[in-house]
């Protein structure tokens, strides 16, 4: 069984639906989960010049993820939280590889195949280079 579980989460329906397999993979074992999200610098200068604060722009953060959280304390799965700053992709490949998660599970954005070759997204970034399996949930 996996011991050490990454759940890439960014509060998208995407990744309520990730946390929906994680609960099914770990529900009634000792799976530790580790839900990761990232502040992506190309989105947070926005929500920087629109909070009124730092403690109100975290707060801001964690609102999106109150319902993964809320969904994993309804099954009484044991969880921890990671806020990382960076770009999403190569952020979550860093930390699970350094982390030596046992597995990484994202939530598919849905990008059509002319979208990925053009723009790349984050789940197709973590599938090519984390070093351990990775479910990609649709």
């Amino acid at each position: 069984m996996y011991q050490h579980i990454i759940l890439a989460a960014d509060g998208s329906d995407h990744s309520i639906r990730a946390t929906e397999e994680t609960i099914k993979l770990v529900k009634g074992t000792q799976t530790v989960v580790e839900i990761v999200y990232v502040s992506d610098f190309s989105k947070s200068k926005d929500e920087v010049l629109h909070a009124e604060g730092q403690e109100a722009l975290e707060v801001k953060r964690r609102k999106k993820l109150l319902p993964i959280e809320e969904a994993l304390d309804a099954q009484g799965i044991e969880y921890t939280l990671k806020l990382l700053r960076g770009e999403p992709g190569p952020a979550i490949v860093e930390y699970a590889n350094d982390s030596q998660a046992d597995l990484v599970i994202v939530g598919s954005r849905g990008l059509n195949s002319l979208q990925e070759m053009m723009l790349g997204s984050v789940s197709h970034k973590i599938v090519k280079r984390v070093e351990c399996p990775v479910l990609l949930v649709k």
